[in-house]
């Protein structure tokens, strides 16, 4: 009985035993370089990282972006294997509107008056032949030209292949020039303009800032660092600060990267929000693993000779896509996420003590004598033996 009686006792002081801070003034130097310090380093953590670098007190929203582009530019060539050409926007710029992209042809593979017919196909490993028996008629080889007729025909003077209905003559395309056709694209300039957003804010502003009239969109043309507000970027330039050499992206193609960030900071104190331009490589261009390099598609061109009958130009397009590419946070100060990031840094500074305690309880020469005044229990038996030293004290 005794036992249990001692357990209820012990359970009720848990439960209702009621604790208060003390005051305990240590005139210890390490204690309080220990305390100070901790202080500091969570004031810097949180007026240093949370409030300058993080901007913590403000609320944020993404961007809404909007993004048109205009190419202009000239060019003339005049090669031994088609007619002389002059070429302009309508003609290089494939289609001619993207979506926050736009393609400029710098080379290409032609192969002109084809019609619908039966030719030899190319020759391969799956397509020589020494008799019909090593055709089947109607196999359609993705990888071929066409569909088998099951005819063994000459391909040339000392070699046979299998016959195919298709558009023919057909299309060599390992015959790409050493140089670019359309050299002259690096000296086109691309118009691009940008709207953006940020609704939460009610904030609108375009990459054609207010200061920009039309006589100076006329004359200027970007540079980091003579013009860096000018919405209108040479092609060399842009690939050149993507880090690659014009006419070597353009003999087989590539995708460059124009990335335009609208992160601001929206407070009045801040400043203004302008749009930062910075432009890369997008498609993959290793040494070593070089399968299927640049970028490039087939389009055709469709005519009806005098006889009605249909024919084409079929076109394998080398050239370089731009990818426009618009990202961005805005932030603003907001009342709720300053209040919330308050609690937390006073939460932080309430810990101060809890460290500073562990090290006067534990790492301190006197820390025996910390413990026995950091924690006092007081009962009724403490309560009267105070009151009679205090009577003592009044009798003397």
């Amino acid at each position: 009985m005794s036992r249990t009686a001692d357990w209820c006792q012990d359970s009720l002081h848990y439960v209702f035993d009621y604790e208060t801070p003390k005051t305990l003034v240590i005139p210890h130097f390490g204690v309080g370089c220990v305390f100070r310090l901790t202080q500091l380093l969570v004031v810097l953590y949180v007026v240093g990282y949370v409030c300058v670098v993080q901007k913590a007190y403000q609320e944020t929203d993404s961007v809404i972006s909007s993004v048109t582009t205009k190419v202009k530019g000239f060019a003339f060539t005049n090669t031994s294997d088609m007619d002389p050409l002059f070429w302009d926007v309508a003609d290089y710029v494939i289609p001619p509107q993207g979506d926050h992209s736009f393609f400029v042809l710098t080379n290409m593979v032609m192969t002109s008056k084809q019609m619908q017919t039966r030719c030899p196909e190319l020759p391969g490993p799956s397509t020589t032949c020494v008799d019909d028996c090593d055709c089947t008629v109607g196999l359609s080889d993705p990888r071929g030209s066409g569909i088998q007729t099951g005819l063994c025909v000459n391909y040339s003077s000392t070699v046979q292949t299998c016959e195919v209905l298709s558009w023919c003559p057909l299309e060599i395309d390992t015959k790409l020039p050493e140089r670019a056709l359309l050299a002259a694209a690096e000296n086109f300039t691309v118009l691009i303009k940008n709207s953006i957003t940020y609704p939460k804010f009610k904030f609108h502003r375009r990459n054609i800032l207010p200061h920009i009239n039309s006589s100076y969109l006329k004359r200027c043309e970007f540079s980091h660092s003579t013009d860096p507000d000018c919405p209108i970027f040479r092609l060399k330039h842009i690939v050149s600060e993507a880090g690659e050499d014009f006419q070597d992206v353009a003999l087989k193609g590539g995708v460059i990267g124009i990335i335009i960030d609208w992160s601001c900071d929206l407070d009045f104190w801040a400043g203004k929000c302008y749009p930062k331009y910075s432009f890369h490589r997008l498609d993959d261009k290793h040494p070593v693993r070089n399968v299927a390099p640049g970028y490039n598609f087939r389009f055709a061109k469709y005519y009806k000779t005098p006889d009605g009958e249909d024919t084409r130009t079929l076109i394998k397009a080398y050239g370089i896509r731009f990818d426009v590419i618009v990202f961005g946070t805005a932030g603003k100060f907001g009342i709720v996420p300053t209040i919330v990031n308050l609690g937390a840094a006073l939460s932080f500074l309430s810990l101060v003590p809890m460290v500073c305690d562990w090290f006067m309880l534990t790492c301190t020469k006197k820390r025996d004598l910390y413990s026995r005044h950091k924690i006092t229990h007081l009962s009724d038996d403490a309560e009267a033996e105070s009151m009679s030293m205090g009577t003592t004290y009044g009798t003397q």
